[in-house]
């Protein structure tokens, strides 16, 4: 794999032209009704901040391949491409940077304003062990939060049964046939000057 040269900060996605794949993992009663009919039910709360992750494996480190109390059905989420640079554009980072923010005050302003919100994680090996590049993890919330569940939302997929079968692989010591399973996740492009502002 190609990750000691992987850049540290870079949204990596399986994509389209048209839309980017994310990831979320919730109990049976929210996940199955939402992989069923394509959109969230009424019993999730679009009050809450809801994070999207781009990153398979960081999701599977996340959910416990989908075997944590809560986590148990993982969702594959294809939304709309202008929907998510959308929140980028508009996401301010999660924690206070002085070098991006100037005084904390004008951070915390910032942050309470924005709709949504921009996390680094280290992205995941198959052992669901940390690694040198990062993972962006996005923070939904108001405005974005309500604008993901009525309008950028294309397709849900419980891809709980692929996180089983690719797990089953790694504790057989079969990585080979386990990483010819993940979704292929390549760059995506975000401009520079909405980076700069996401950046550590």
């Amino acid at each position: 794999m190609k990750d000691q040269h992987e850049p540290k900060f870079q949204v990596r996605a399986r994509h389209s032209g048209s839309t980017i794949t994310v990831y979320q993992a919730y109990r049976p009663e929210i996940g199955g009704p939402a992989a069923r009919d394509g959109r969230f039910p009424a019993a999730w709360k679009r009050e809450r901040m809801t994070w999207i992750k781009p990153s398979f494996l960081w999701m599977m480190y996340r959910c416990g391949w989908g075997t944590k109390e809560g986590q148990e059905t993982v969702l594959a989420i294809e939304v709309d491409r202008e929907g998510f640079l959308w929140a980028l554009r508009n996401a301010c980072l999660s924690h206070y940077v002085p070098a991006l923010h100037g005084d904390r005050a004008a951070w915390k302003r910032q942050l309470r304003q924005a709709p949504a919100r921009v996390q680094w994680d280290p992205e995941r090996d198959l052992h669901l062990s940390p690694l040198p590049h990062r993972s962006l993890q996005l923070g939904l919330a108001g405005e974005a939060a309500a604008r993901y569940a009525d309008e950028w939302i294309v397709g849900i997929e419980d891809v709980t049964p692929l996180a089983t079968q690719i797990h089953g692989l790694v504790r057989a010591r079969q990585l080979e046939a386990a990483a010819g399973l993940l979704p292929e996740e390549r760059p995506f492009e975000v401009d520079d000057e909405v980076l700069a502002r996401l950046r550590v």
